[in-house]
């Protein structure tokens, strides 16, 4: 794909994540959030993960430097007018996604390429509030977008065969794997790992084993490369409870209904990775104090 040009809309963690890849793969791309200050505040967490690439050789000072320079972060919506790709990467909040959308409808070019990034809603009535519908795709990539190479595609009732072929061509630009999913709550990889996450956090709660020796069985004894519990601190305990509680608004099946132990550390404030304390505590860096996991948090 020749270069093109890509906007992102918001610099949450997966906004970063995709900003990164595009970066990388040699595209400028500008990044947009509510305020400039969020804006910026996610070319900090760009920097920040460039730098633990650097510490682990993955990536160059020369590296960081050009895939900042390629970054360019704005507050001002408008200029999605001009706008190729425009990809959706806010929280996965029904509401929010359709104000944005039907924002980006009155702005963007007929032709542009609309992209919504969630893991649990309907991507047709998130197009249902644009005149454009058949331009609107889901793409489901995967935390941290950098490294997983899988990234879903969801078509919406009225997507139209332009709008995928030009979405496999965006993958391909960041060298993705992609799956085809008929659209339903969650797709494939939500609905799958959100039971799982969700029964670990059970078994944690009524203390058959601690959150160590529950992640240390599953990645034993299924070769995962990261057990249940770290893998929801990396998510966001928040993010993973959203998606629980999409899940379950929307197909009323009581695993997806989040375990009371999740839904304490959310509203205690400890998010995972993120602030330091989830199911198991972190340094500054995001890395695991491994004499500090949470062991008998208990959900009274």
């Amino acid at each position: 794909m020749a270069k093109v040009n890509i906007v992102i809309v918001g610099a949450g963690i997966m906004g970063q994540g995709l900003a990164e890849a595009i970066a990388g793969a040699g595209h400028d791309v500008l990044l947009i959030d509510k305020t400039t200050k969020l804006a910026e505040r996610g070319i900090k967490g760009i920097r920040e993960s460039i730098d633990h690439e650097i510490e682990r050789w993955g990536l160059t000072q020369s590296d960081k430097k050009a895939i900042l320079a390629r970054i360019h972060p704005t507050s001002d919506l408008s200029q999605v007018e001009d706008a190729e790709i425009i990809l959706e990467a806010i929280p996965d909040d029904l509401k929010a996604k359709k104000k944005i959308f039907e924002q980006l409808d009155s702005l963007c070019d007929e032709d542009a390429l609309l992209i919504t990034n969630t893991s649990t809603l309907s991507i047709s009535e998130i197009a249902a509030v644009t005149e454009r519908p058949e331009k609107v795709i889901g793409m489901h990539f995967l935390n941290p977008v950098t490294k997983i190479p899988l990234v879903e595609f969801v078509k919406g009732l009225q997507t139209d065969d332009e709008t995928f072929e030009k979405a496999v061509q965006f993958a391909e630009l960041l060298d993705k794997q992609y799956i085809t999913v008929n659209e339903y709550p969650g797709f494939v990889t939500t609905r799958i790992i959100v039971p799982m996450l969700n029964e670990a956090m059970h078994i944690l709660m009524e203390g058959v084993a601690s959150a160590k020796d529950i992640d240390r069985a599953m990645k034993l004894g299924f070769g995962f490369n990261v057990g249940p519990l770290t893998l929801a601190d990396m998510m966001g305990l928040d993010v993973v409870m959203s998606w629980m509680e999409n899940l379950l608004a929307e197909l009323v099946e009581h695993k997806y209904n989040p375990c009371p132990l999740l839904r304490k550390l959310v509203r205690s404030g400890n998010l995972g990775v993120k602030t330091g304390k989830g199911f198991f505590v972190y340094d500054s860096e995001g890395n695991k104090i491994e004499e500090n996991n949470v062991n008998s948090v208990k959900a009274n």
